[in-house]
């Protein structure tokens, strides 16, 4: 194995044997061959899209299956054994779909189609009903492997995983722009999915998910990468937008809440990850069953919006940020379910383990998941809630309650409160602290410098990253909270609403001219997507940290820095006297 995709890779370098997040060999073979499929599927599917033909359906299912592979949010091989064969699956039909449009519009077969090749899904449907058991080679011209390649013989597999792996690509730059590219799309693709479940989709987003893995088999240029990159911070963009748009115009726009960090006295219901539509049909299913619901880190949020407010026994929110929850789970004492990422490794031993359940693209070995919903229909809940009447209330490890819910519908309803401050000098300046949250102790970088800056800064934050400073006493400005949390990591799209709007106001003509620095903290794929649309956006000058990824060779790091001024964390003194000198 190789992963080198999240913050916590191995020497900064990357897992070989096991990863530091737990994930095995096996695992990560299988997810590096689910990756090459989803390859091959979207060759077809740029092709056929060209031709008119409809592609949001495998669309869809390129964006969750590229959500499965993201880490912490999927440990079950036998999921991606499942999606390894959809995928091949999908390709078969989307080539035939493909062939058809191509010669009708040409009245010709595709270049490399022949009459030994027609016929071939008869002949793949016939291998999935075990008639056949000789894998299918593609006789198609100029195509890769990952669009020719087929096996029904999921012991296979992991021999072919082997060869198709992020070292399967040689030159250690083009592979980082690659990789890159890869790892910020499949952020793009989380996002695209939590909207599709709220009935918002978008062609163009599902067209550049298989426009940007296709590109990863082509032989490209390093400038025709970096325009893909900066493409895929385009569509972070887009899909954030999308997202908004679907949660507040089902849920309202976020509100200032104060949240309860104590517990009840009722049994209760854990919610963790980021998908609002289980949020509300679990809210639904609970009510007047005597059970209370809480949200646990990147859910916390669900609490902000309007539409939620009106259930009763949606009491509060119980722990920190993920990397906590082996201890925080198990003192809750109910069932807990995962949305989405993230989960982390669940020992057999586990006091929860027999209470944890997982649904959507999460999933994890040993753990009961809830299958998806009918279409119309809602997912049930029933089992979760008939197991949490039998448990005691969660055991109390704090209490007292925080404040969010500034996304940039509330901070814009404050905007004239907000810009006489900083006309003022009561706010010198703004730091963004958006991001993840992780195991690193180097993270207490994020906590020194929410504890030092001046008082008259304020920070910006979405995402996990909060749990670092969200609990901190750290006063107001002219009663404007010193930390400002806009919601999920999604959200740091309303925090560049809030920056695009304070550049309006002021009459800049750059938004780099704002009083606004950026010290991002990340971990996962979803936070690279959030970077590669600030670099969309035209932000300059951002730290990250802890570390730089380790996917980003010299050369690519190199340019990185040139074009944009990334620079990585350096001790909290000098960065906070740098960026209140606005460098």
């Amino acid at each position: 194995m190789f992963c080198f995709q999240c913050q916590e890779a191995f020497e900064n370098s990357g897992c070989t044997e096991r990863g530091m997040c737990g994930k095995v060999e096996e695992t990560s073979n299988l997810q590096d061959l689910l990756i090459f499929t989803l390859k091959g599927l979207s060759i077809y599917g740029k092709k056929a899209g060209g031709l008119g033909v409809p592609i949001n359906e495998d669309g869809l299912f390129v964006a969750q299956a590229l959500f499965t592979t993201i880490t912490n949010g999927n440990w079950n091989d036998d999921r991606f054994v499942a999606l390894i064969k959809e995928a091949l699956q999908r390709r078969e039909k989307l080539k035939e779909k493909y062939q058809a449009a191509y010669k009708a519009k040409h009245g010709k077969d595709a270049a490399g189609d022949s009459a030994q090749t027609s016929g071939i899904f008869d002949k793949v449907k016939k291998m999935f009903s075990g008639g056949d058991s000789q894998p299918a080679q593609q006789a198609l011209a100029d195509l890769p492997d990952a669009a020719t390649w087929f096996s029904s013989d999921a012991g296979t597999f992991q021999e072919k995983a082997k060869t198709v792996g992020i070292l399967a690509t040689e030159n250690k730059d083009v592979r980082s722009l690659r990789e890159l590219l890869i790892i910020g799309i499949k952020g793009v693709a989380a996002y695209a999915d939590h909207a599709a479940m709220l009935g918002k989709e978008n062609a163009h987003i599902y067209k550049f998910l298989m426009e940007a893995l296709a590109a990863t088999t082509e032989e490209k240029t390093a400038d025709e990468l970096v325009g893909l990159v900066l493409k895929a911070g385009e569509m972070a963009v887009n899909t954030m937008a999308l997202l908004d748009e679907a949660n507040t115009s089902a849920y309202g726009h976020p509100e200032i809440t104060e949240v309860n960090i104590g517990v009840q006295g009722k049994p209760g219901i854990l919610i963790s990850g980021h998908d609002l539509k289980d949020m509300e049909e679990l809210l639904k299913q609970t009510e007047g069953t005597g059970v209370d619901v809480y949200t646990h880190s990147e859910m916390l949020p669900a609490h902000y919006y309007p539409g939620f407010k009106r259930y009763g026994h949606f009491v509060g929110n119980y722990g920190g940020s993920w990397w906590q929850q082996n201890k925080e789970f198990a003192s809750f004492n109910g069932p807990i379910l995962m949305t989405t990422n993230c989960i982390t490794p669940i020992k057999d031993d586990s006091p929860y383990k027999k209470r944890i359940f997982t649904t959507g693209m999460a999933g994890h070995p040993g753990v009961k998941h809830i299958p998806d919903r009918a279409k119309g229909g809602a997912k049930d809940f029933s089992e979760i809630i008939a197991l949490a009447k039998t448990c005691p209330p969660p055991t109390e490890i704090e209490t007292g309650t925080i404040v969010g819910g500034f996304a940039h519908n509330q901070v814009v309803a404050l905007a004239d409160k907000v810009v006489e401050a900083v006309k003022s000098g009561a706010i010198k300046r703004f730091v963004v602290m958006a991001g993840c949250d992780g195991r690193h102790k180097t993270r207490e970088y994020y906590t020194d410098v929410a504890e030092n800056l001046p008082k008259d800064a304020v920070i910006l934050t979405a995402g996990c990253a909060k749990y670092r400073y969200n609990k901190l006493n750290l006063g107001d400005i002219g009663g404007i909270p010193r930390v400002l949390d806009a919601g999920q990591c999604n959200d740091s799209y309303s925090l560049a609403v809030v920056a695009l709007k304070l550049k309006e106001v002021f009459g800049l003509n750059d938004i780099n001219e704002l009083p606004i620095s950026f010290d991002i903290a990340w971990y996962e794929q979803k936070a690279v997507a959030v970077l590669l649309a600030l670099l969309f956006l035209g932000v300059k000058g951002i730290r990250l940290g802890p570390t730089l990824p380790a996917f980003l060779s010299p050369n690519v790091a190199k340019v990185l820095v040139e074009k944009f001024d990334i620079k990585p964390i350096n001790t909290v003194e000098s960065d906070i006297a740098a960026m209140m000198a606005g460098k």
